[in-house]
């Protein structure tokens, strides 16, 4: 077939892979990632088009890290820089200190032990942030600090490879001399982005805001472009993506280039996920089934560990650590290309590769789940996480303002998004004594100058339901996101003996059967409602001149 047919084909089959995976409630991510093994050469070899599908594929990443780092703000940068340095260099650390004494215990070499420990420790910064974008968690605090730590190990895949790249050379350079080299290029890279963040690109966007079509290609230019020149100048195309986002995230346009783009990363990213399956190596699989099982555990389950650990050690509270963690559960595609680099250089046999292919299915698979289920987890393991929290929580405590407290609230609204902090507001102005809790210390702090008094804290914590106010609390409405969130609110004040009345918010009317039956006696519906309260506004404005013309 012509490139365009199977293109074509490949379309058609992932569009019926979704069909099938939406409807059996399973990632779509998994399902394109089968279509690729399917149609790859592994599978069936349908489809001889790989340089067309590998460019779309790396465009696809170019535009998700270019959205990523639009969305980064300078002063987030500075609160979760350090957390975000601490795990990602003790997850590296940790994973590939006792990765390396697995695999010997596993009967491998010391050179085949090392490439894998090494390879364990790389985790997809492309799936993480997908997935954390459909569940709108990337600027939720858990989110902000994974998206740091997965760039603190992509630094890391650029520096491994560079490392393994001067072995194979023939020059033999030495370690200095690489050094040297990096840091002059990070250098010249840094300033080069304060050249044209203070003084180019504010001037420019702005010029060419005055078409949307221009600013959409400009956007994907300036993204790939950088993509590109990340590469040349020896980084990695992710990070010169994520290095022009981050340069337009000052401008006064970044909201709107980043809802143009979403549906173009989507489509795009299909034909990585498809990408990714076709190149996965599957006849060397065989003999390296109960290792990969055991290696898979480890990263399943020993990774989140050590981040929940360091996070809980730095002050943070343990559905921050956990729901943070549950992102490094798996390998990235990085791992997998390390290794074939390393069989490059003659360092390592195939059965290596084999067995990253291997651990690489299962946790991309198994992690998948466990991030989309995170709150239903979360809720299972709580009473086990306390030891990954500190006696106080101080690094998020400190988020909620001293000054700014409120004794006996009548209504305490759970969850202060755009619907839930103009309701707040709202109850507020009209006169009631309104407290309002989120789990976002930033939101905390910039609500902290405002009249409406407020709480940092997880209203899904049962213990921290009993710290509130709650005895003389007439309402209590939740308008958190997530059903299962709202669930376990209701389950917690339930059990707490809350005699009030309590509100909870459903997106939809899947969302409101589901709380209906949790016990829920009130519903909220903000898209509903706010559709209901349009229509009739617009209605009442119009009914002067219907009558004029009766």
């Amino acid at each position: 077939m012509e490139p365009f047919a199977e293109l074509s084909l490949l379309l058609i089959l992932a569009a019926f892979a979704g069909v099938v995976a939406v409807g059996l409630r399973q990632p779509v991510l998994i399902a394109y990632i089968v279509i690729g093994i399917g149609v790859g050469p592994a599978g069936f070899g349908l489809v001889q088009a790989h340089d067309q599908i590998d460019v779309l594929a790396q465009i696809g990443v170019a535009v998700l890290l270019f959205v990523v780092g639009l969305k980064l703000d300078l002063t987030r940068v500075r609160d979760i820089g350090p957390v975000a340095l601490a795990t990602g260099l003790g997850q590296l650390a940790f994973t590939i200190v006792f990765g390396f004494l697995l695999i010997l215990a596993l009967g491998k070499g010391w050179v085949e032990a090392f490439y894998v420990a090494v390879a364990l420790t790389f985790s997809s910064t492309i799936i993480i942030v997908k997935l954390l974008s459909d569940k709108r968690e990337l600027d939720a605090l858990h989110g902000r600090i994974a998206v740091g730590f997965l760039i603190v190990q992509d630094i890391a895949v650029v520096l491994a490879m560079m490392a393994m790249s001067t072995l194979g050379g023939e020059a033999g350079a030495s370690a200095l001399d690489v050094a040297g080299l990096l840091l002059l290029r990070v250098g010249a890279a840094a300033l080069l982005l304060f050249v044209l963040m203070r003084w180019v690109l504010p001037r420019l966007v702005h010029w060419i805001a005055r078409s949307q079509e221009l600013l959409l290609i400009f956007a994907i230019a300036w993204g790939t472009g950088l993509a590109a020149l990340g590469e040349w100048a020896g980084f990695s195309q992710e990070a010169g993506a994520f290095l022009a986002g981050f340069s337009l995230a000052s401008t006064a346009y970044r909201e709107a280039i980043s809802a143009r783009l979403t549906g173009i990363r989507d489509f795009l990213l299909l034909f990585f996920f498809i990408d990714l399956g076709a190149k996965l190596e599957l006849s060397t699989l065989g003999a390296e089934v109960w290792a990969a099982v055991i290696l898979s555990l480890f990263v399943l389950i020993g990774n989140p560990l050590i981040v929940m650990a360091i996070m809980g050690f730095m002050g943070y509270r343990k559905r921050t650590g956990f729901l943070a963690g549950l992102t490094v559960a798996q390998i990235s595609e990085f791992s997998i290309v390390f290794v074939a680099m390393g069989i490059t250089l003659g360092h390592v046999g195939v059965a290596a590769l084999g067995l990253t292919t291997l651990v690489g299915l299962i946790t991309i698979t198994l992690s998948t789940y466990m991030i989309l289920y995170s709150q239903q987890l979360y809720r299972l393991l709580a009473p086990v996480l306390g030891v990954f929290e500190r006696r106080t929580a101080f690094r998020e405590l400190n988020a909620s303002p001293d000054d700014n407290s409120l004794a006996a609230p009548e209504i305490v609204v759970l969850g202060l998004g755009r619907y839930g902090l103009r309701l707040a507001k709202r109850l507020d102005a009209a006169g009631l004594r309104v407290l309002g809790v989120d789990c976002d210390p930033d939101l905390i702090r910039r609500l902290g100058t405002d009249a409406l008094p407020v709480r940092f804290g997880d209203g899904q914590d049962p213990d921290f339901l009993d710290e509130l106010p709650l005895d003389q609390a007439r309402w209590v409405v939740s308008t958190l996101p997530d059903a299962g969130a709202n669930q376990a609110v209701l389950h917690a004040l339930f059990a707490r003996g809350f005699r009030g009345e309590i509100a909870v918010a459903a997106r939809d009317e899947g969302q409101a059967n589901a709380l209906w039956h949790a016990g829920a006696p009130v519903i909220l519906y903000p898209f509903r409602d706010a559709a209901d309260f349009a229509a009739e506004n617009i209605r009442a404005s119009m009914q002067p001149t219907v009558k004029g013309e009766g």
